[in-house]
């Protein structure tokens, strides 16, 4: 099998690696987390310039016409420079949600907003209760006229705080929680009756509670089928634990290079700390799991367009599993090999193990996709 990348996978990469490198040094970071939002709008608008933010939509709704391979490629380059900008939230979910549920006019009138970097968007699904359980939905839509009325409450929206607009999930019929009747509702930020509460994550980035109560909204913003949503919900949810888990090599990738210099530089008892054997067994193990991490970070990216739904869940249920537990590692031996330095603020690697812990939470934990891939009979397992 060829995993080599195309000539403009490569020009991509370059591109997007030149960007972060030009952009995005710590200290540079460390001034956009201080900003209202926790991001750089400039910034933001550069992705625009560069393409980054047309690349999975097709070219007839102003994308690229781009796949997984190269989301995964804009990943790991915004992993690597610990980017603060909401690129998961706008284009892999909310941007996402639209491609995979919309029709073709809802794509070609919000689709181009996304691209040309003025229209952020926030996925509001995840609710108190809900337990990385996407078919889990307490709020409600009720039918008003020819529009509906939502209520309920949605906790841990990524970027929710300064999005445009959410598109949030909600039940068209009440009762006990199943998997169906699930409708995506896509809610300006300025509607009447939208109460968000801002509050920053423990990496840095920012996110929002919302509580909707009586929000009105008419027939276009249904996203797709009001009743059929959720095959839809747990696409996309698979295309973003596939986007995280290259998010993730990218950071673990350079924590494992910082670590590595700084075994090389620290000089303790005389001799550089790198040459006792000991802590070197352990760089390498951190090597070893990073290679799991990005063999798995290809597998999900290969399996988020299969067409078996369940297959496709297993895999990326598999592949968050290898994450989370690199990243424990990783991040683990990154704090212990650098000491104390480790944990002060004024240095990156207590950074990236922040961002590499919060990943590992999103859409579930590994423990969690871990039970999901027992209870379906593992990977690939037969039909009974």
């Amino acid at each position: 099998m060829d995993f080599k990348f195309t000539e403009e996978q490569r020009l991509l990469a370059d591109s997007v690696e030149r960007l972060m490198s030009d952009t995005y040094d710590f200290e540079a970071r460390k001034g956009f987390a201080a900003r209202a939002d926790g991001w750089s709008l400039e910034i933001w608008r550069q992705y625009a310039e560069l393409g980054l933010l047309a690349i999975p939509f097709a070219e007839r709704h102003g994308g690229m016409g781009c796949g997984p391979v190269e989301t995964m490629i804009v990943m790991q380059a915004l992993g690597r420079a610990l980017a603060l900008e909401p690129y998961l939230a706008t284009v892999v979910l909310g941007g996402g949600l639209i491609r995979e549920g919309g029709d073709d006019e809802q794509c070609k009138a919000l689709l181009p907003r996304i691209v040309s970097g003025e229209w952020r968007l926030a996925f509001a699904h995840t609710e108190s209760t809900s337990r990385h359980d996407p078919a889990h939905v307490r709020t409600t839509a009720r039918h008003d006229g020819d529009g509906w009325v939502l209520d309920g409450a949605k906790t841990m929206v990524l970027h929710g705080d300064c999005a445009d607009a959410l598109i949030i999930t909600a039940r068209t019929e009440t009762g006990h929680p199943g998997k169906s009747r699930i409708g995506l509702f896509l809610v300006d930020d300025t509607a009447h009756g939208l109460l968000r509460t801002a509050y920053a994550t423990i990496d840095g980035r920012r996110a929002a509670d919302v509580v909707m109560t009586g929000v009105r909204v008419g027939p276009e913003s249904v996203i797709g089928n009001a009743d059929e949503a959720l095959p839809i919900i747990e696409r996309v949810l698979d295309h973003a634990i596939a986007a995280l888990a290259a998010e993730a090599v990218g950071a673990m990738t350079a924590a494992h290079e910082r670590t590595v210099e700084y075994l090389k530089t620290r000089v303790q008892f005389g001799t550089a700390i790198g040459k006792f054997q000991v802590l070197q067994h352990r760089a390498v193990d951190m090597l070893v799991s990073l290679e799991q991490s990005r063999s798995m970070a290809m597998f999900g990216t290969m399996m988020a367009d299969y067409s078996n739904a369940r297959e496709r869940r297993q895999a990326l249920a598999a592949v968050k599993v290898q994450i989370g537990r690199s990243a424990r590692l990783i991040g683990q031996q990154a704090i212990q090999l650098h000491g104390g330095i480790g944990l002060a603020i004024e240095h990156d690697i207590g950074h990236y193990v922040q961002r590499l812990t919060a990943i590992d939470i999103l859409f579930g934990d590994a423990d969690h996709h871990l039970s999901r891939l027992a209870a379906g009979g593992g990977l690939f397992a037969a039909e009974a």
